[in-house]
C-alpha cells in the first residue's frame, strides 16, 4: 500500500492516505524510506528481469524525450546547467517510451491504442565514450524496453523525438532500420518559439507561427527555412531555429509520413514526461537525490506500465525459495 501511494503522491499525502483509508499510521519518513527502498528492488528487478509483454503490432512506435528534475543543492554542485551564473538546479531523467496506433480517428489518422503505453525512465546518462565498448546506461534501458514490447519484430518500426542529438544518436545506435520522426507537436513547439524569440509577445508573432505552423503540415520546409533567414539579422535565434528544421528535415517529412499512415504525433511524447516524472517528482518544494528521484521514477513506471503485479509476485516466489 505504502508503494502504491507513494507513486501517485507526495510522501505526506502518502502517510494522510494510509491513516485515512487504512486506518494504518506510517510516518512521512517511514513512507519515504519504505517507497524508495521498493522503488530500488523495482529497479533492480527493471534490470534483470526483460520478459516479453504485449502482442506484436505491424507498427511500433518508441519514443524518447527528457525533462529536468529539482534537485538537492549537492547533487548538482559544480554542474553546469541554464541559471544565470552557468549552474545547474536540476538533472535530466530521460525516459523511453513503446505504444502501437493500429486505431484510427474519424479522418482515419492513426491513434494511440487505449493500454499499449509503456514507460521506464531514469536520471542516467546517454552517451557514452568512442572507445568503450559497452552502450550508455540509458541506451541499455531502451534497447531493455525494446525487447518487452518487441519492437523490432514489428513489420514497421517509428521512433520519434524532439531533435535532441542524443536521442537520433541512440536510434541509430539500436534501431538502424526504423523511421525517424521528429514529433511534430516538438517541431510546432519550436516554431512559436521561434516567433516569440523574432517578435516578442505580439500578434504579429502568433499570426507568423500559425502562418509556419501551416507550411509544416503541408511539408514545405523551404518556405519555412527561408522565413526564418529573413530575420536572421536581427535575430541570432531565428539561426538557431533554422538550422534546426534544415537538420532535422528528413525527419520532418509530414505528408509522406501521413500518406503511409504513421504517427506523427500522438501527445505519447509531451505527455511522457509529464504523467511519469513531472506530476510527481517536480511539485512545488520538491527536491531529490538522484537515488531517491531514480527509485520514485522506477515505482511509478512500473505501476503506470501494468508491471507492479508482476513483480510482486517474483517477490513472492523468491522470498519463499
Amino acid at each position: 500500500m505504502t508503494g502504491s501511494t507513494a507513486a501517485l503522491v507526495s510522501f505526506a499525502e502518502s502517510s494522510a492516505l494510509l491513516h485515512e483509508l487504512a486506518g494504518v499510521e506510517v510516518s512521512v519518513k517511514q513512507v519515504e524510506r519504505a517507497a524508495e527502498a521498493l522503488g530500488a528492488e523495482i529497479a533492480a528487478d527493471e534490470r534483470a528481469c526483460v520478459e516479453k509483454m504485449g502482442a506484436v503490432a505491424p507498427t511500433m512506435y518508441l519514443g524518447m524525450d527528457g525533462t529536468g528534475v529539482p534537485m538537492r543543492a549537492a547533487e548538482v554542485a559544480g554542474r553546469a546547467g541554464k541559471q544565470s551564473d552557468g549552474s545547474a538546479k536540476t538533472r535530466e531523467a530521460k525516459l523511453v517510451t513503446v505504444w502501437t496506433a493500429e486505431s484510427r480517428d474519424a479522418e482515419d489518422k492513426p491513434v494511440r491504442d487505449p493500454g499499449s503505453i509503456t514507460y521506464s525512465a531514469a536520471i542516467e546518462s546517454a552517451a557514452a565514450s568512442d572507445t568503450s565498448p559497452n552502450r550508455s546506461d540509458f541506451a541499455e534501458r531502451v534497447l531493455r524496453e525494446a525487447t518487452r514490447r518487441s519492437f523490432t519484430q514489428a513489420a514497421r518500426c517509428g521512433v520519434l523525438g524532439d531533435g535532441s542529438v542524443w536521442i537520433w544518436n541512440t536510434a541509430k545506435e539500436l534501431f538502424p532500420r526504423a523511421i525517424q520522426i521528429l514529433d511534430r507537436y516538438h517541431a510546432k513547439q519550436a516554431l512559436h518559439q521561434a516567433a516569440q524569440s523574432i517578435f516578442g509577445a505580439t500578434g504579429d508573432g502568433n499570426q507568423w507561427a500559425t502562418a509556419r505552423c501551416t507550411e509544416l503540415d503541408d511539408g514545405q520546409l523551404r518556405a519555412i527555412v527561408h522565413a526564418l533567414r529573413s530575420h536572421a539579422a536581427a535575430s541570432a535565434e531565428a539561426t538557431k531555429y533554422a538550422l534546426y528544421i534544415y537538420r532535422n528535415r528528413a525527419r520532418m517529412r509530414y505528408p509522406k509520413f501521413h500518406a503511409q499512415g504513421l504517427c506523427t504525433s500522438t501527445g505519447v511524447l509531451e505527455a511522457g514526461c509529464k504523467v511519469a516524472i513531472g506530476t510527481r517528482l517536480k511539485r512545488s518544494g520538491m527536491h531529490w537525490t538522484v537515488n531517491g528521484a531514480n527509485a520514485i521514477i522506477a515505482l511509478r513506471c512500473s505501476k503506470l506500465s501494468g508491471r507492479f503485479e508482476d513483480f510482486w509476485e517474483r517477490r513472492s516466489s523468491q522470498a519463499a525459495t
